[in-house]
């Protein structure tokens, strides 16, 4: 680093303006100031890569990477942060009015792509030699608004003004071909710092763009449309994640999206072996490992086998036995219907070379099964190829060398279960893994008070990268740190609802209960249990207005999938339980609902810190992990939850006088199901069946949409699908008992704090670093690379 902040500033203002930095716009700015820190990292960037490229390298597949903003995440693990606010203080300017400028780089939708993001920042901060690898959405997922309620989905033009932290790399282009198209895929290089490291790993985006820009024959003949239809058809491929797949062209363009990001990737991959070990390619895997993050990136398979067998002259045994030795599966599923499957007419479409190779796999894989002497019954259930389906979990299952779960109870259902026929015969090729998030990010940078406590208590900054420290103090905290922690939950609190006020334009009292699920909005994670329990407290309050009830406000963060109507039911029904609970003048703010719109990284780094409770709710047996509930656990929300997931692992960590768990569990279910009846809870709970009633009895107003009743007959008919699948209203009387034990908890104030403490001291298994330090050295056999 030949300058510092303060010496760069001006001149990079001054080039992505074109004027001196006294007339700057604050976007400019903050382009500015992330292209001096670029500038201070490239040299250990460049060195970082050469040095990876002539080693073992890990290549970390997935369709989404949910970055977030990266110039304050860049400044604090830099050890930067103070040097440019004292460079923007030089001019006049704010650092923490410069760094809302930045936009999130909208790359993925929930955990799947949160998680990629914590694992590489763990990554870079170990020092391991590993590599992201997906696509430069143009704009990602959806911005959502709410209309009358209503979720309204809109284009996220996040890279409009630029972003200086992904850099083109012209040179590294790829050609990747279909039957119908050639595109080049572009690479864009962003890259991930480590905390207190000089290493600097790398996430590579592809971009498609057409061979040719332009027809310009096609247009000088008046066939306007003829000269832009072949480049709109390129750029849709990375326009938008995860397009609408209810048509068969939207499942086409996924399956292309896929192929695209994993031919560019493994072309590049295997081109570098070359460069550095030879055309030889039998030590590829010495050299080479991939991660599938779940099934998206399957196509890599056979797309390795076409490379190695058509590009390098290799036979099929031979080509297979590197990619056996090169892949690892992770799975972020228990349901085996939700396994992604394909048409196989759409791989015959698009790549008849790739299905001819499925076709080959499949058949392979049906000979050794047969020989192994399973019934053919079972050989049928776990072929890759099934008439037209192809199956890419089982492709997965199949090749990978490793296939983990990401919780201890997620990857003991995928064993017994989900992918009980593959552990029959592999045992040995699962492992758990269960999920973490990066500190840095999540607790560091989002909440600077409780980490500033955490120095002092502690004696020093250890814990940022190695949170299990905290563990030492858990039960050390004196009542002076117990006191401070509640001063620092209250001022927190009151940033965020400063925040909400100003974004929501909603009033909420920082002495209530925050109590918040954010998360995708899916049915099994029960949001519309949340609900119900909103709207049952509203009429207990309204039944009896004298009812001592400690001050809540329920805080709510999802988008649905533009397809998912019954998931956008709940998110109109949430917000019009809202209209009529803060606008009610009975309440007097006794309860407030708020719905933050187009919830993402940035959102979350304000709700986190402020929550009191992290509602974890999904019916047992069904969420894989989750994510936010380690992210609250850091940050002292105490977890109100199923024993679901990565709960499980939360409460043996803290202890059940710690942690509000209710609900019938995994292995409970199965037996509770075989005589359910939802309407007998309907009937005979309390408070129940007005609830219920009031979705459909003109109390709340879903403006001729049907979709209150649609969700009311979920709860209660048994129509094409079981009533109640997810588990509602059996789950609704101990879910109600627990929010209101909670409640009452929460007025000892220092009893509280204790369970808030313990909940961060204890929160250190759920760091990634733990998560990545278990797959560099079981899964991936890597070791810690640091440059000099």
């Amino acid at each position: 680093m030949t300058q510092n902040l303060s010496q760069t500033l001006a001149t990079q203002v001054r080039a992505v303006s074109g004027r001196p930095i006294a007339k700057a716009t604050k976007m400019e700015l903050w382009q500015g100031l992330s292209a001096a820190v670029v500038d201070q990292i490239a040299d250990s960037w460049d060195t970082t890569t050469e040095t990876y490229a002539k080693g073992r390298q890990e290549h970390y597949f997935s369709a989404e990477f949910l970055m977030g903003r990266a110039l304050l995440n860049n400044l604090s693990n830099l050890g930067l942060v103070d040097e440019a606010r004292a460079a923007l203080a030089e001019h006049g300017d704010d650092l923490s009015v410069v760094l809302e400028e930045e936009p999130d780089a909208a790359l993925g939708n929930g955990g799947l792509g949160r998680l990629a993001a914590c694992f590489l920042d763990s990554c870079a901060t170990l020092d391991l030699p590993v590599a992201g690898y997906g696509i430069l959405y143009r704009y990602g997922l959806f911005k959502q608004l709410f209309d009358n309620g209503f979720q309204t989905e809109h284009p996220d033009p996040w890279m409009e003004e630029g972003y200086p932290f992904v850099i083109r790399r012209e040179e590294a282009q790829r050609i990747v071909s279909y039957a119908d198209l050639t595109v080049r895929a572009v690479p864009y290089d962003m890259p991930i710092t480590g905390y207190g490291t000089k290493n600097v790993n790398t996430l590579r985006l592809w971009r498609a763009e057409p061979v040719e820009e332009f027809d310009y024959d096609a247009f000088n003949s008046q066939r306007f449309t003829d000269a832009i239809v072949d480049r709109e058809r390129t750029n849709d491929i990375s326009r938008v994640l995860y397009p609408n797949d209810t048509t068969f062209e939207g499942k086409v363009l996924r399956v292309r999206q896929q192929y695209f990001f994993c031919s560019a990737s493994l072309q590049a991959i295997v081109d570098n072996y070359v460069e550095h070990h030879g055309k030889d390619l039998t030590d590829f895997a010495k050299y080479n490992a991939i991660q599938l993050n779940d099934t998206h990136p399957v196509l890599a398979i056979p797309e390795l086998m076409r490379l190695l067998m058509d590009e390098h002259g290799l036979g099929w045994e031979d080509a297979w036995a590197i990619v056996a030795k090169t892949f690892a599966y992770t799975n972020h599923t228990v349901l085996a219907e939700a396994l992604e499957t394909w048409e196989m007419t759409i791989f015959d479409r698009l790549f008849p070379r790739i299905a001819e190779i499925v076709r080959e796999i499949d058949r392979r894989f049906r000979i050794e099964m047969a020989e192994r002497g399973l019934e053919q019954s079972t050989i049928d259930y776990m072929a890759p190829v099934s008439g037209n389906t192809v199956r890419m979990a089982w492709i997965a299952c199949y090749a990978a060398y490793s296939i983990n779960g990401v919780a201890a109870l997620h990857t003991e259902i995928i064993k017994r279960e989900t992918l009980k026929e593959w552990h029959d015969i592999w045992p040995e090729r699962f492992n758990n893994k269960t999920n973490g998030v990066t500190p840095r990010r999540w607790l560091k940078q989002c909440n600077p008070r409780l980490a500033s406590l955490l120095d002092r208590v502690t004696g020093s900054d250890e814990w940022v990268t190695d949170l299990s420290v905290l563990s030492r103090y858990v039960d050390s905290a004196s009542e002076d740190v117990l006191d401070e922690l509640t001063s620092i939950k209250h001022a927190n609190k009151v940033d965020f609802a400063a925040w909400v006020k100003e974004r929501e334009g909603v009033d909420i009292d920082p002495d209530a209960i925050f109590d918040v699920q954010i998360k995708r909005l899916h049915e099994y994670k029960r949001q519309l249990l949340n609900a119900l329990y909103i709207l049952d407290l509203y009429f207990r309050i309204k039944d009896d207005p004298t009812l001592d009830v400690p001050k809540r406000v329920f805080v709510f963060g999802a988008k649905a999938a533009p397809g998912y109507i019954r998931a956008k039911g709940v998110i109109k029904l949430i917000n019009t339980i809202a209209d009529l609970v803060n606008n009610d003048e009975d309440i007097n703010g006794r309860i407030k609902v708020v719905f933050i719109h187009n919830y993402n990284v940035s959102p979350a780094e304000h709700i986190i810190p402020a929550a009191d409770i992290s509602e974890q709710i999904s019916t047992a047996g069904k969420e894989a992990s989750g994510t936010s509930n380690m992210k609250f656990m850091m940050n002292g929300a105490l977890t109100l939850g199923t024993l679901d997931g990565a709960n499980v692992e939360i409460l043996d960590a803290v202890g059940d006088e710690n942690a509000y768990i209710f609900g019938a569990t995994e292995d409970e279910l199965p037996e509770l199901r075989q005589n359910y009846d939802p309407r007998w809870h309907y009937e005979n709970v309390p408070g129940l069946k007005r609830v219920l009633d009031a979705l459909t009895d003109g109390t709340l107003d879903d403006c001729g949409s049907g979709w209150f009743h649609d969700l009311r007959w979920s709860l209660l008919e048994a129509g094409y699908e079981p009533a109640d699948v997810y588990y509602v209203l059996g789950d609704f009387a101990a879910y109600r008992d627990a929010k209101d034990r909670m409640a009452t908890d929460y007025r000892d104030a220092r009893a509280w704090a204790r369970k808030v403490w313990v909940n961060i001291a204890q929160s250190g298994r759920f760091s990634s670093d733990r998560t990545i330090t278990d797959y560099a050295n079981e899964v991936w056999k890597l070791d810690a690379t640091p440059i000099d």
